[in-house]
């Protein structure tokens, strides 16, 4: 009887060294009967097979955890965005409480300060100083000229230049220039500090120029310098063209943009430090003193007023930017466009109406 044929199935490694085995053994023992080695073969195959479907289960099982991981892999993605995303809510929500406590706060302080006093300045601003709330406006994005209240933005870019005792050397350029004059002499040295403390005490317009110079090289380069600073700052509304406001075409501001100004030097302590000085004594270049009352009579008059800076032309009328602290609040005034006797009791008056709360 002939075998039954089978279609071949490639045996593994395993079960050719067990069929190569089972060959030697019957062998060894002088087995002749090929229906045993038959038997043993076919016994063997039936092993492999078992072992091949184990194969192929442990084949399918690994498949299915790897589905399974990567399943989990995406769950704890999906997970974390969304944590993400509750996370970003919850900032949201504290950020709008805490918006909303603040207009709370705001309007609270608001009724204890009750109407703001009538002014005769043109243009005004009053600001809250730690936060930069503006409390009380006037013609607030009105352009014009701020005289020499923009000597704090040349401050401003001269301290953040640094070096303040570095020694300026006077040149024949920075001595001319229209009153109000120092009276600077070619070939004198001054440090910038003390240029500085004198330009925001007294106001000088030639050591504005002198100090300018030093700074950039020129007049039109420290313009430039000025108005970088100036849009960084992010006003959008104003141009300078010189470093101590005079007035001259295409020179403007605003007392919004102004405010900027007065709150990042408000920052810096060797500006707050000059602004708060009532009087001077200024060593000039052949040892003589002169004494310097600051020009800012709010300052002189009020004990709360710490500082900052006037300034007068014709086109800009009387201005002042004044700063004063009490009761842990800290109020910046901004007024332009007044009149030679009411700009000091305008200011104070704002700075004693924003400073009730």
């Amino acid at each position: 009887m002939q075998p039954t044929h089978c279609p071949q199935r490639k045996a593994s490694p395993h079960l050719k060294s067990l069929i190569l085995g089972g060959l030697l053994f019957l062998l060894a023992t002088g087995c002749e009967d090929s229906s045993h080695l038959t038997v043993a073969v076919e016994a063997l195959k039936a092993r492999e097979q078992k072992v091949a479907a184990r194969e192929a289960e442990a084949e399918q099982l690994s498949k299915r955890l790897a589905n399974t991981e990567r399943e989990l892999a995406a769950a704890r993605a999906n997970l974390e965005t969304q944590k993400a995303e509750v996370e970003k809510l919850k900032q949201h929500f504290k950020a709008e409480i805490a918006r909303a406590e603040h207009i709370q706060s705001l309007a609270k302080d608001r009724e204890v300060r009750g109407q703001a006093p009538r002014i005769t300045g043109d243009r005004c601003l009053v600001v809250d100083a730690l936060t930069g709330d503006v409390l009380f406006e006037k013609n607030g994005d009105k352009q014009g000229q701020v005289a020499s209240t923009q000597k704090l933005l040349t401050a401003l870019v001269i301290v953040e230049s640094g070096d303040l005792d570095k020694p300026v050397t006077i040149e024949e350029g920075d001595i001319k220039c229209p009153p109000v004059r120092f009276g600077l002499k070619v070939g004198e040295q001054y440090s910038r500090r003390q240029l500085l403390t004198a330009l925001l005490v007294k106001s000088f317009n030639d050591i504005a120029q002198a100090l300018a110079r030093d700074n950039a090289g020129s007049i039109e380069a420290f313009a430039q310098k000025m108005n970088d600073r100036a849009a960084a700052l992010g006003m959008a509304n104003s141009h300078f063209v010189n470093p101590h406001g005079l007035p001259v075409e295409n020179q403007f501001a605003t007392a919004r943009d102004m405010s900027q100004v007065a709150l990042a030097v408000d920052k810096l302590p060797e500006v707050r430090e000059i602004i708060s000085t009532r009087s001077l004594a200024f060593r000039r270049a052949d040892g003589r003193f002169d004494n310097l009352e600051n020009t800012n009579r709010v300052l002189q008059s009020c004990t709360y007023c710490d500082g900052m800076k006037t300034g007068y032309t014709d086109e800009a009328g009387y201005c002042l930017i004044s700063s004063g602290e009490k009761d842990g609040r800290r109020r910046i005034v901004l007024i332009f466009n007044d009149d030679r006797e009411t700009i000091w009791k305008d200011s104070q008056a704002m700075l004693d109406w924003s400073l009730k709360g």
